[in-house]
């Protein structure tokens, strides 16, 4: 699989710059309008906390958008730090292709 060299943008990025910034929304506010506790944005846009599908729902539901728009921004951060972590290219050299039966 190909995928850039640059570290795709991550959930916290495009929370506080591409919503929450023009909004004017604090955190607290958008864990108000969630119905989660601050702790829980507050780790979300400082990229401590992956997006799960609920919250990928209670988010499209907030911002208007699509469940599918936060997990692939959560998809494609996972896969970066997957092909660019040694350890985990270890684990994957490791694995071997099944040979296909003709």
């Amino acid at each position: 699989m190909l995928m850039t060299k640059r570290k795709p943008a991550s959930v916290g990025e495009i929370l506080t710059e591409e919503f929450m910034q023009p909004l004017a929304l604090t955190q607290a506010a958008l864990a108000e309008a969630m119905g989660v506790p601050r702790k829980h944005v507050n780790e979300l846009c400082n990229d401590r906390r992956a997006v799960t599908a609920p919250t990928a729902l209670i988010l499209a539901r907030v911002f208007g958008n699509s469940a599918e728009f936060w997990l692939n921004v959560q998809r494609r951060c996972d896969l970066w730090e997957a092909m660019h972590s040694p350890h985990e290219q270890a684990r994957i050299e490791r694995a071997k292709p099944l040979q296909s039966v003709a």
